[in-house]
């Protein structure tokens, strides 16, 4: 796997950087988890595209700098017997850097990065995240990375599995679906797979009316699809109706 292949990146202490903290504003704003964070009054255009540049090329130095980390990161948990929490860690980061909010306070460029580190820290406290993982969080941080932290939790995932030969399964339903349906699932793919694990992850679609549907293999390849919205599809192209609506 490519992202497996990319340079070890070291991980060190942070330092205080040597440019001026710029302070912005002291009204507070509540989003999901219950953190706070300065409100920015001024709509940001994000600086994601000028680091990533365009098309396949800056997909590709994005793919790689993403996969750097997520191997550092993952030698760290090797080597100190957490690699199973980490994961769990950046579930965690992954779920708080989903809010919008979150995401472009982090990447704005008008946040100091002193007050970027006390969310950091905040982030770490109520979320009861592992000491290396926070500092990986600072590092990205003052590396100014912080924009990549989706792809990062995606790479770690990748190396995950292959080192603990594990398949992903994404599970998506209408409700919540009971521990012991789950179970059978991940039973489910690891015959089909062979795999030694099988992880599942969960996903709420209301769009697809009632069963649910199942996707694992390389980045999420292979689909089973047992919902009620792909039946009544397949039944409208046999029939040449279009598509079906049903009454609420």
């Amino acid at each position: 796997m490519a992202a497996l292949q990319q340079t070890p990146i070291t991980f060190q202490s942070r330092s205080p950087p040597p440019t001026q903290i710029i302070s912005g504003p002291t009204a507070k704003l509540s989003f999901s988890g219950g953190l706070k964070l300065p409100k920015l009054t001024i709509k940001l255009r994000s600086n994601r595209t000028s680091r990533r540049g365009g098309g396949a090329a800056g997909a590709k130095m994005v793919a790689s700098a993403a996969g750097s980390y997520a191997n550092a990161l993952a030698d760290i948990a090797k080597s100190n017997g957490t690699l199973e929490q980490t994961t769990a860690d950046l579930e965690k980061i992954e779920k708080i850097f989903d809010d919008e909010a979150v995401f472009n306070f982090f990447v704005s460029p008008i946040v100091g990065e002193e007050k970027k580190r006390e969310l950091v820290d905040e982030i770490v406290s109520s979320s009861s995240i592992q000491p290396h993982v926070a500092n990986f969080l600072n590092i990205l941080v003052d590396m100014k990375r912080v924009e990549l932290i989706k792809e990062i939790v995606k790479e770690f995932e990748k190396v995950y599995n292959t080192l603990t030969d594990t398949e992903l399964a994404v599970v998506t339903s209408v409700v919540k679906l009971e521990s012991q349906h789950l179970a059978q699932i991940a039973k489910g793919v690891q015959r089909l797979t062979g795999s030694k694990n099988v992880r599942i992850k969960t996903v709420i679609d209301e769009s697809l009316v009632a069963g649910f549907t199942i996707r694992y293999g390389n980045s999420g390849s292979k689909l089973i699809d047992m919902s009620v919205k792909k039946q009544l599809e397949d039944i409208a192209a046999q029939l040449e109706i279009g598509d079906i609506q049903l009454a609420v």
